[in-house]
């Protein structure tokens, strides 16, 4: 399960169209987005209740504490609200550490309130935790022993009496409107996919209806082929386009990431790519997820942390032309700047089930001979650690490689362990900055 987070707009919009198809429920949820190149007479015309109530705005891109930072809107009328994102588009703000600039705002109409609840539904190991509170809004870390939690099966849907330790210190007169709340955004997160869903407020309206005032959303990705649909296919009463899974804020890609994501987007296998340390003496190009965080955990437990260059995985038995693909961009980058110190690159994963190791490894051969005299010039040794189906003939392939083109290439196979070949790559960077040393 992977999960990702989704814009405080696709939560809402999704949440509105769902639980109205789902339970019949219809929320009093009304959402728009700008961004920079939102033209705000269209943005008008596609919302017509932008012009009859009161506003919100907001920043919505995956952070918090915006009231903080003067990002948060209150009773606006639209002409306020356009004046108050053309001043804040494109602000560079650091948010504890991470530096951005503002691009996505969402708008919503302005709810006056006094009371405001708390609301978390989320995948835990052993089945979905449903937590609730009276006591929500900005200071519920601090009221956290006010909020009351139950366990749920995994798959098994939210009964009256599961969820009635929840509302058990509200008023008689609102358990049952606030229990059936409850079991519809349970009954929408079971279906969607969700991993996580948090209003953080909620209150309720004028006409006694459930309100969410911020909400979080974090879908699995990989039920994207069940759930898809869903998520991009819905009746709502506005533009509706695919669900976006944003970048962190302050994470912008480079061009080999994207790259990267282009080729993953158009295989059935998985290829990804993160660039953590562009000047980084330690490489990584590991078949399997699993595998993937085992060598970069393994590299920082030996201290070299800080020279992990990476974060790589090709899994789901990519054919040779996409390793190709995959392994002449990640060599571009891997021996781009050298400065002659060294660096080491692990080709590794663990012990394949199904996937033709030499099949895999004609692809990155093919990729490192064109790319052999940059591998050189960055005096870049390599380490090859893997096992599976024809795996005999791949590591052979590989060592051929290496007296073909002189390329520096350490071959290992399923006896070696997966972290004693982290620990040569480094004994190897430590040998090279020793003799430096020592000159």
């Amino acid at each position: 399960m992977a999960r990702k987070k989704i814009r405080e707009y696709d939560s809402k919009r999704l949440l509105k169209a769902h639980i109205k198809r789902l339970k019949g429920v219809d929320l009093p949820l009304n959402v728009a987005q700008v961004r920079a190149d939102t033209n705000f007479v269209d943005l008008l015309d596609a919302n017509p209740w932008l012009k009859t109530t009161r506003l919100v705005v907001k920043p919505d891109m995956l952070f918090g504490k915006r009231g903080k930072h003067d990002l948060v809107g209150l009773n606006l009328d639209f002409a306020g609200v356009e004046a108050f994102i053309k001043a804040r588009i494109g602000k560079v703000i650091d948010m504890d550490g991470c530096v951005g600039a503002i691009n996505t705002f969402i708008v919503e109409p302005f709810v006056p309130h006094d009371q405001e609840y708390y609301l978390c539904i989320q995948s835990v190991r052993l089945g979905n935790e449903v937590s609730f509170s009276e006591a929500g809004g900005v200071e519920i870390e601090a009221n956290w022993d006010k909020v009351k939690t139950v366990t749920l099966p995994t798959g098994a849907p939210a009964s009256p009496e599961a969820l009635a330790p929840l509302t058990s210190g509200l008023p008689l007169e609102l358990r049952p409107a606030m229990e059936a709340f409850l079991q519809a955004c349970y009954a929408v997160f079971l279906d969607l996919d969700f991993t996580l869903v948090e209003m953080n407020p909620f209150t309720l309206d004028a006409a006694g209806k459930p309100f969410p005032l911020d909400m979080r959303g974090e879908l699995d990705d990989t039920a994207a082929f069940k759930s898809g649909k869903k998520w991009g296919d819905v009746e709502f009463p506005l533009p509706w386009g695919d669900v976006e899974f944003p970048l962190p804020f302050g994470r912008a890609l480079t061009a080999a990431e994207e790259h990267i994501a282009g080729l993953d987007a158009a295989t059935g296998a998985s290829l990804k790519l993160s660039i953590l340390n562009p000047q980084g003496r330690v490489w990584t190009m590991v078949a399997g997820g699993g595998a993937s965080v085992i060598y970069a955990d393994t590299v920082g437990d030996l201290g070299f942390a800080g020279e992990l260059g990476n974060y790589a995985e090709y899994s789901g038995a990519p054919n040779a032309q996409e390793t190709y693909a995959y392994a002449k961009t990640m060599l571009d980058v891997a021996t781009a700047g050298a400065d002659g110190r060294g660096r080491a690159l692990i080709v590794g994963g663990g012990i394949s089930n199904f996937t033709d190791v030499a099949a895999t490894f004609k692809g990155i051969i093919q990729a490192m001979r064109e790319k052999a005299d940059a591998i050189k010039a960055a005096r870049m040794r390599i380490f090859v650690r893997r096992g599976g189906p024809n795996y005999e003939t791949g590591l052979a392939l590989m060592r051929a490689l290496g007296a073909d083109t002189g390329i520096e290439i350490e071959v290992y196979g399923p006896d070696s362990s997966m972290t004693g070949i982290c620990a040569r790559a480094i004994e190897y960077i430590r040998d090279l900055d020793r003799s430096a040393s020592a000159a």
